[in-house]
């Protein structure tokens, strides 16, 4: 292969790293945790960079100075040269204090401490799917977290099972969910959006799978967000689609596993009280429509390796779930 060839399909490459969009990038912070972060990097990118050039100028330096020439002698060996030693050992040591001084400022910064008027959050790793309780609120949902812009918020982060880690890329860094144990991220988000993020510690099969969202909204958003998920689920009109739905769920193996408020009480799986409200299904995997929602509730692990939840057809028929996708389409 020929020279221009190799440049071109160098070129190209590059051309494509560039591209986008990179929606789980740390590198576009949006809450003063993030920034933190990016703050670090950039600094110690900076340092990088700059002991990769000194580094390589002396290289080249050294190529073109000592090169071999015909007629020219061998250069003189030098051995034992104080002075050098001396900077080479000290000028190491200067560049680690001016990156681990403020790295270990950063890490006590980031440390999860919030102040005492945060919203208080406790984040729950399942195999494969995460669950959000609302300590002052007294409200619990799945995969998507809700939280006010401007104001400081604390997740406490745990596991049910095995250990996994919460990461959301561009509000801050990743924090292992252990069971038996907490840990805590804080942060105070900047600007109103929706962001994705992931399990970032291998948890089995279904690892690449367990998404998930963080939803910021504005303050009276978030109010009204947070009004409507303490509400109760409307019940179904009387002969309508979803109230046969709601029969289905009431008589199959959903009841066992799923709470929806004042329908059934089962923890293992996500509360579904609002699940109409969310925009996602399976921890983020796919969307949260009809045709999804049906595949999903027909053969869950067909669509997810290893998950939790048992295929339902059969013993459910295509009318079942049908009725069942009406109901759970309702809970908004």
């Amino acid at each position: 292969m020929s020279r221009y060839r190799l440049g071109l399909i160098a070129a190209a490459l590059g051309v494509a790293g560039c591209a986008g969009p990179f929606p789980q990038s740390t590198l576009a912070p949006r809450s003063d945790y993030g920034w933190a972060i990016d703050h670090l990097f950039t600094d110690i990118f900076w340092w990088a960079a700059g002991v990769f050039v000194v580094v390589e100028a002396l290289l080249v330096v050294a190529l073109i100075r000592f090169r071999h020439r015909e007629g020219r002698p061998a250069p003189k060996p030098t051995h034992g040269h104080t002075v050098m030693e001396i900077a080479w050992t000290l000028a190491p040591a200067v560049i680690l204090v001016f990156v681990a001084v403020p790295t270990v400022r950063t890490i006590f910064a980031t440390a999860g401490e919030a102040p005492a008027d945060a919203l208080k959050v406790d984040v729950i790793g399942h195999q494969w799917w995460w669950e959000f309780r609302y300590r002052e609120l007294g409200l619990v949902t799945a995969n998507e977290l809700h939280v006010p812009l401007g104001r400081a918020v604390q997740l406490s982060i745990t596991s049910a099972d095995v250990i996994h880690a919460f990461w959301a890329p561009p509000l801050g860094g990743k924090r292992d969910a252990i069971p038996g144990h907490v840990n805590r991220i804080a942060f105070r988000a900047e600007r109103v959006g929706d962001y994705t993020g992931q399990c970032a510690e291998f948890c089995g099969a279904s690892h690449a799978n367990m998404r998930l969202r963080v939803v910021v909204d504005s303050d009276s958003d978030f109010g009204h967000w947070a009004t409507v998920q303490l509400a109760g689920p409307a019940a179904p009109a009387a002969g309508t689609v979803a109230e046969r739905g709601k029969a289905v769920f009431a008589r199959s193996a959903c009841i066992g596993c799923h709470t929806i408020q004042g329908v059934s009480p089962g923890v293992i799986g996500p509360n579904l009280t609002h699940v109409g409200s969310r925009t996602t299904i399976a921890s983020g995997l796919f969307p949260n429509d009809s045709a999804h929602l049906a595949s999903w509730i027909a053969d869950a692990p067909a669509l997810k390796p290893g998950s939790l939840m048992t295929r339902l057809k059969p013993p459910l028929t295509d009318a079942d779930i049908a009725a069942l996708v009406a109901y759970l389409a309702s809970l908004k």
